[in-house]
């Protein structure tokens, strides 16, 4: 049974940092795209940030410069690094795992609250 299952939401003041992980079981990570998506509530689903299997990172332009995606092919683990956070990063945030125009992954997600 394959799972991913995300950790580190937090609430957090605008302007902080959290990092998200991502551990998957019965896949092996190494050869998916990885991917963090985030929904804010009433809005659809967006993707966030992306790592190809050959560690090629892309960003959507209000993430980029403050979130870091990564990877750890031996340890299983995908994460993002949040920095600069704004409440307008407020939301529940999903782990994606592709290969190819195959099979896919979701997790189950993390609330991630950015308040004062």
């Amino acid at each position: 049974q394959v799972q991913l299952v995300e950790s580190g939401g937090d609430l957090v003041q605008p302007g902080g940092s959290l990092r998200l992980s991502c551990a998957a079981s019965g896949i092996h990570l190494m050869v998916y795209t990885m991917s963090w998506y985030r929904q804010a509530p009433g809005k659809q689903r967006d993707l966030v940030a992306a790592i190809s299997s050959k560690f090629i990172t892309t960003y959507t332009d209000d993430v980029q410069g403050r979130f870091t995606i990564s990877r750890d092919n031996a340890a299983n683990t995908v994460s993002l690094q949040m920095n600069s956070l704004k409440p307008e990063d407020t939301a529940v945030y999903y782990c994606h795992a592709r290969w190819g125009s195959g099979p896919e992954f979701w997790g189950q997600g993390t609330q991630v609250t950015v308040s004062s």
